[in-house]
């Protein structure tokens, strides 16, 4: 009797670990933990990518390829990689005029989104990560915030 309640036991002990193993979702981190509170505080590892979805794929669409008429590509743009500056600018304060994106002109309009410096850094990340995008360098909040109007 002893040695089923002790196997029993035992047995839950190893679900209890196979369950609790990562109670963390993959595409989280730990950012940091309060000791005294006991709290783990979990911070999105793609912040960027909901801002994209909230703000900019309604023209520049899920695959980043824009619509070829008024929204150029952010898939493989040679804009974003030769004017990184003038790029981080027109997510901060919107875009109008002509543009020349992979050799074709666009001239439309982009508007502000009122984003914050580090919403406008997350952004540009995920855009220059996706895709077939492979930027190494990162846009931080502090560039973002010397780019001024």
């Amino acid at each position: 009797m002893l040695t089923s309640k002790l196997f029993i036991g035992f047995s839950l002990l190893l679900l209890g670990c196979f369950y609790f193993e990562n109670p963390i979702p993959k595409n989280h981190y730990i950012v940091a933990t309060d000791t005294n509170k006991d709290k783990v505080v979990v911070q999105n590892q793609m912040p960027g990518k909901e801002i994209y979805t909230d703000f900019c794929i309604q023209c520049h669409g899920a695959n980043g390829k824009g619509d070829t008429k008024n929204s150029p590509p952010l898939d493989g743009s040679d804009w974003l990689t030769k004017k990184r500056v003038q790029s981080i600018h027109a997510v901060k304060f919107g875009q109008s005029g002509e543009i020349v994106v992979n050799k074709k002109k666009f001239n439309s309009s982009m508007p502000a989104m009122g984003l914050s410096n580090q919403e406008v850094a997350d952004v540009m990340n995920y855009i220059m990560k996706s895709w077939s995008n492979k930027q190494s360098k990162i846009v931080t909040e502090k560039e973002v915030a010397a780019i001024k109007e």
